[in-house]
């Protein structure tokens, strides 16, 4: 999370550093209109600058996994931008209407406007000029728009299906608020250093929504396949599906994950890799019934069914210098764990391993298949079931490896599990760097 949350504050004091540095010039009469004129533009300049920032994350950019940690935390810095982009686009909405409004009101007395004269400008600025109605009109629809899909991408309990559908709808809006920011931003910013940045931002974003309405997102990661076996474990609620994928499948290493498309008008959803590859197209994976989605598969998927993969992505790849390492699986947070078991039965590794899962549910059938993976793989097994054994913390996992301090932790199940165990292992000692958290969450 270190690199996502410098990356976040980073891009924030650099637009508003390159934006300082363009408009640094005091207005001669310091009043509300001449301050309001001013942070309208700060505003419109966050609020486009990282929305197009947002934008160029959701092509799923490969290059930057490594130096962002991963997709999913990629996702979650998509998420935190879309949401900056928000408030800023509101802010910007009410230093705009909410001016008019009080002026209306009688509360406030617009000063009078000066002349002005369109000869002195270039041809470029006076088109510009040209365009203001329009750019404000489309702009205010499109921030209406905007705020509806971003308040739905951020309710968990709007379906993921027609989150999708919506969500791919702020292409639309993305790109109607680039031609308002570059009809309205002042003419100014374009010869500084803050134009070139917002040029280089907004030109990225474009490319980006106009492959995210053509379907190209993720298009040359894509390969096809065929299910070849489904099996179902009824206590757990949990459907393990083998595909069969035809040539253009890179491989993956254990940990990562994929995008799943078994259903055209459902969309593509991401799924861990439960399966080590061995160059012979098959690949794994493990879905428990969390939602609307995961509960119907096992009634809709037929041994047979085509899909599309898209990936691999995730950089949760169990590589460090220690050399002993600690897994935590936290319920179907066990799948990436399964994974690297039968990576490492195949080529065994140089790390001491204890791998603890907890789970609520107790299924015969898949505990005898995971404690088979760990005795393949030569790691050791703690398994919790909460009914019986109580509740995983970090003292318990402590006590159980004495040279925890010497460890690395890996740990992949709920967001709060994993962060209470974060807290608590620094707090003892363990460096953050030696934590590593799957954060599973696309929205």
């Amino acid at each position: 999370m270190k690199n996502i949350k410098l990356s976040f504050w980073l891009l924030l004091a650099a637009l508003t550093g390159l934006w300082l540095l363009a408009d640094s010039v005091v207005p001669p009469t310091v009043n509300f209109f001449s301050l309001r004129s001013i942070f309208i533009q700060y505003s419109g300049v966050i609020g486009i600058g990282v929305m197009s920032a947002a934008m160029l994350l959701a092509v799923r950019p490969k290059w930057l996994e490594p130096q962002l940690g991963g997709l999913d935390k990629m996702y979650r810095l998509h998420k935190w931008l879309g949401i900056a982009g928000l408030v800023a686009a509101v802010s910007h909405w009410l230093l705009v209407q909410g001016t008019k409004w009080m002026v209306g009101w009688g509360w406030l007395v617009r000063p009078p406007r000066g002349p002005r004269s369109d000869e002195l400008l270039g041809p470029v600025e006076q088109l510009l000029r040209s365009q203001r109605g329009l750019a404000e009109s489309v702009g205010e629809w499109a921030f209406y728009a905007a705020v509806a899909l971003i308040a739905l991408a951020l309710i968990k309990r709007f379906p993921y299906r027609h989150f999708v559908k919506l969500h791919h709808w702020l292409s639309v809006v993305y790109l109607v608020l680039v031609f308002h920011s570059e009809v309205l931003m002042k003419f100014s910013y374009w010869t500084s250093p803050l134009g070139e940045v917002m040029a280089l931002l907004m030109a990225g974003g474009t490319v980006a929504a106009l492959m995210a309405l053509s379907g190209r997102i993720g298009a040359r990661r894509q390969a096809q396949g065929e299910i070849e076996s489904l099996t179902y474990y009824p206590e757990l609620r949990v459907l393990e599906t083998a595909i069969q994928l035809q040539p253009g499948w890179g491989g993956h290493a254990a940990g990562q994950f994929a995008f799943v498309t078994s259903d055209r008008s459902e969309g593509a959803h991401p799924y861990t890799i439960a399966s080590a590859w061995k160059g012979d197209g098959h690949i794994v994976f493990i879905t428990k019934a969390l939602g609307d989605h995961t509960s119907r598969l096992r009634e809709r998927l037929k041994i047979g069914d085509p899909v599309k993969i898209e990936g691999p992505y995730g950089c949760f790849t169990f590589a460090d210098p220690r050399a002993r390492q600690i897994w935590v699986g936290g319920g179907i947070g066990i799948t990436p764990f399964v994974a690297r078991m039968k990576e490492l039965a195949l080529t065994p590794g140089p790390h001491i391993i204890d791998l603890f899962h907890t789970t609520a549910d107790y299924e015969q059938a898949a505990i005898a298949k995971l404690e088979a993976d760990a005795r393949a793989a030569h790691v050791r097994l703690h398994l919790l079931v909460d009914k019986k054994d109580g509740r995983l913390d970090a003292q318990r996992i402590r006590e159980a490896v004495p040279e925890w301090a010497s460890a690395s932790v890996w740990f992949c199940g709920p967001e709060a599990f994993g962060r209470a165990l974060r807290q608590d292992f620094i707090a003892a000692g363990l460096a953050q760097a030696d934590f590593h958290q799957e954060i599973f969450e696309m929205r």
